[in-house]
C-alpha cells in the first residue's frame, strides 16, 4: 500500500472528519500550509485512493474535496447502514427542483406558471430538506429560490455548470408539445401586461397532486 507523506495524511484526516466537501483554501489554512502545497498533497492522496486501490476514493464535489465510498463497496455499505431513510422526491418535488436548478433565482409564482399547478407544497419540502434556499426577492416582492451546496453534493456535481445540458434531452413529440405550450404561457405572463406576474396571476393554480 502506498505510504502517504505527512501533509497528505493530515488532509486525509481532515476530510475524514468533515461531513461536507472542504475547499482547498480551508484545508490549507487548517493544515497550516500554502494552497499549492495542499493541492500537491491532494494529488498524492488521490493517487493513493485511485479506483480499485482502497475502499475510499477522493472526489471533488460542490467546490471542495471529500472522501467517498468506492463504488464496489456501495452494496455492502447499504446493507450495513440500512435504516429508515428520507423518502425519495415525488414527481412534483423533482419537477420543482429541476426548475429551480436551471432557472435560478426563480420565484414560486414563476414555478407555478411553468408547472401549471401550485408549487407551494413542493417548494416547502425542498426548503425543509435543504436542497433549495431563499435568495432575495423579485421586483414584485416574491421570494426567489436557488439551489444549495447540499444539492450539488447529493447529485454529485462540482458546480451548476455540470448540470446535464437540456439540449441533450430527446423528448417524445407529446412531451415536446406540452413543454412548449407551458413555456409559451409562462413567457407571455412573465413579459406582458400591466399586472405584476407575482402579484396577480391570470388564473388560480390548480391544486398540487398528492
Amino acid at each position: 500500500m502506498t505510504r502517504l507523506g505527512p501533509l497528505a495524511r493530515t488532509l486525509e484526516a481532515l476530510l475524514f472528519l468533515s461531513p461536507e466537501p472542504v475547499p482547498v483554501a480551508d484545508l490549507a489554512q487548517a493544515a497550516d500550509c500554502w494552497p499549492d502545497e495542499a493541492e500537491a498533497a491532494l494529488a498524492e492522496l488521490g493517487e493513493a485512493c485511485a479506483p480499485g486501490a482502497r475502499g475510499l476514493v477522493l472526489r471533488e464535489l460542490a467546490g471542495g474535496w471529500t472522501l467517498a465510498t468506492a463504488p464496489e463497496a456501495e452494496p455492502a455499505a447499504r446493507r450495513l447502514l440500512a435504516r429508515p431513510r428520507t423518502p425519495p422526491l415525488t414527481p412534483a418535488q423533482a419537477e420543482t427542483l429541476a426548475i429551480v436548478a436551471y432557472l435560478q433565482p426563480v420565484s414560486r409564482p414563476e414555478i407555478t406558471r411553468i408547472r401549471g399547478v401550485s408549487a407551494d407544497s413542493a417548494a416547502a419540502t425542498l426548503l425543509e430538506r435543504g436542497v433549495i434556499e431563499e435568495a432575495g426577492r423579485s421586483q414584485f416582492g416574491a421570494v426567489l429560490y436557488r439551489t444549495t451546496s447540499l444539492f450539488l453534493k447529493l447529485f454529485g456535481l462540482n458546480a451548476l455548470e455540470d448540470l446535464p445540458d437540456p439540449s441533450e434531452w430527446d423528448p417524445t413529440p407529446e412531451e415536446e408539445a406540452e413543454l412548449r405550450d407551458r413555456l409559451l404561457r409562462a413567457g407571455e405572463q412573465r413579459a406582458g401586461g400591466a399586472l405584476a406576474p407575482e402579484a396577480a396571476p391570470a388564473a388560480p393554480a390548480a391544486p398540487e397532486p398528492a
